[in-house]
């Protein structure tokens, strides 16, 4: 009895997308998802509040989930955003579901009952879904392009590479919010009891096998684990692998899957070969979160919103952490990508799209970097907060841990959202048979090159 359900589920989504994103065929008002042609103006198609114009809007955050660092610190921000804005109310709320990360599919659900969150966070890899499917609002055409480039810019402006990143089609779905690079976090007492020279890390995929081999013999501790090649652990990182070795996941048209290629292939095998060779244990990400926090660990690429995380385990444990840049292949130079997420409207009144507008302002705003990043680790996109006295350079001077992820900021290439409806499981395809090729011995080309035709069956026809 499930395929009327999914047949409904699939009918919803086709009339959720009938506006389809800005610029696509049809018009539609400013609170449908308004016209290509209004886009291209400067001013605000939707209305300022009145001074006594009262406002209640839901907002949706992943981060909210997490009962350890960041719920509390999103909460505070939401609470200095009720003071500075007593006409808007804000109703918070973590994803009402959440399968193996897929935080949109919680949006999905109460689209298709007519009841989407005003305001939600959204991870990049949705974000052409979001815009298509779950017609999240085009906010350069909602508050006009001189306003979205004022929040853009101001005393402290965003990183040029963080601002296209909720871009699509011309137009912007998310404005970016919370995000990292690939941090090689390394355990420096490890690194000594091995005889190896923490103050100068790794610097390609050779070099890290090299020093964990010599972690697992000389120290007798497990040696680096990536978190890049897992279904569990999504495909924002394992993108940095590719595009680090020459590759990407899909062209530049969106309309071929690339991760069959070679590029993406050599990858994989140099994964592969990590595990097979000994250097790095087949550990779930839990299992590998949880033994570097203990000291057990030598080395681990990682998001650096676990900063917090792993500053406390190095603390409780007594070992010394440090950091630094992701390694490359070779003498490639290492190409990050962004994890994390932009914050979308979803909202078709336009006072609630308003409301919302203002809370996205307040929570990329300077004050709320400076609480983000201080408190759980993820980039200030405002990245010049770090030289501020006022702002995060107390924090930044005694925490420079910081710095290998603020200068891959300059080099970031975007993490890419797949195209369609089966976004998610073009994601999981591949990343499934990148799990299967390093830890279960299939053969990478074979398991890639299969994953990548299966999966081109999920692409848009047209």
């Amino acid at each position: 009895m499930a395929r009327p359900r999914l047949a409904r589920a699939a009918v919803g989504l086709a009339l959720l997308a009938t506006g389809g994103p800005a610029g696509a065929t049809g018009g539609a008002s400013a609170g449908d998802g308004a016209p290509a042609d209004a886009a291209a103006g400067a001013a605000a198609t939707i209305p300022e509040l009145g001074p006594d114009q009262k406002v209640t809007i839901t907002f949706e955050s992943y981060n909210l989930a997490n009962t350890g660092t960041w719920k509390p610190v999103i909460e505070g921000l939401l609470a200095d955003f009720a003071k500075e804005h007593p006409n808007i109310t804000v109703k918070a709320q973590p994803p009402q579901s959440a399968s193996a990360g897929d935080f949109v599919g919680s949006i999905k659900t109460q689209a298709l009952a007519g009841n989407p969150p005003d305001v939600a966070q959204i991870t990049f890899n949705a974000l052409d879904f979001a815009a298509t499917a779950l017609r999240a609002k085009p906010i350069d055409t909602l508050v006009g392009k001189d306003a979205l480039a004022g929040a853009f810019g101001g005393e402290h402006p965003f990183a040029p590479a963080a601002k296209p990143l909720g871009d699509l089609d011309g137009h912007t779905y998310a404005m970016p919010y919370v995000f990292s690079t690939p941090v090689l976090w390394i355990n420096a007492t490890l690194f000594k009891a091995a005889g190896l020279d923490p103050a100068n890390p790794p610097k390609t995929w050779d070099e890290v096998k090299a020093a964990a081999l010599a972690i697992k013999e000389k120290a007798g501790k497990d040696g680096v684990y990536l978190d890049c090649t897992t279904k569990a652990a999504g495909d924002w990182c394992f993108q940095s692998l590719v595009r680090s070795n020459g590759g990407q996941v899909i062209s530049d048209d969106r309309r071929t899957l690339a991760f069959g290629d070679d590029a993406a292939v050599g990858a994989v095998e140099m994964a592969a070969d990590l595990y097979e060779s000994g250097a790095t244990p087949n550990f779930s990400q839990a299992q590998a979160m949880d033994a570097f926090a203990k000291g057990n660990l030598g080395m681990i690429l990682e998001t650096s919103a676990l900063q917090g995380m792993f500053i406390g385990g190095a603390q409780s444990a007594g070992w010394e952490l440090t950091a630094a840049a992701e390694p490359g292949f070779g003498s490639k130079p290492a190409v990050p990508t962004n994890s994390g997420s932009g914050l979308s409207i979803f909202s078709n009144d336009p006072a609630k799209q308003r409301a919302g507008w203002e809370l996205i302002k307040f929570l990329t705003s300077e004050h709320a970097y400076t609480e983000i990043s201080s408190k759980i680790g993820y980039l200030p996109l405002r990245t010049s907060l770090v030289d501020d006295p006022a702002y995060l350079k107390p924090w930044a001077d005694e925490h420079p841990l910081i710095r290998p992820n603020l200068d891959q900021l300059t080099r970031l290439q975007p993490w890419v959202s797949f195209p369609g409806n089966g976004y998610q499981q073009i994601t999981d395809l591949m990343m499934s048979a990148a799990e299967s090729a390093i830890y279960q011995g299939k053969d990478p080309k074979t398991a890639m090159a299969d994953a990548a035709r299966q999966a081109t069956d999920l692409l848009p026809k047209t």
